[in-house]
C-alpha cells in the first residue's frame, strides 16, 4: 500500500510543487508561542514568511 501512495506523489510534480511552512506565532493574550502550519506553493514560500 505504501508503494502505491509514493507512486501517486511522483506523477508530474504533484507533491514537489508545495512547501510546508511552520511559523512560531506569539499569542498576544497569554504570551505563549504556538506553531502555525500551512502548505503553500513553492514559488510563494518566501512571501509566506513576510506576512
Amino acid at each position: 500500500m505504501a508503494k502505491k501512495v509514493v507512486a501517486t506523489l511522483k506523477k508530474a510534480g504533484a507533491g514537489k510543487d508545495w512547501t510546508r511552512i511552520i511559523k512560531a506565532v506569539k499569542s498576544p493574550k497569554s504570551g505563549a508561542y504556538t506553531f502555525k502550519e500551512e502548505m503553500v506553493p513553492a514559488e510563494a514560500a518566501k512571501d509566506a514568511f513576510k506576512a
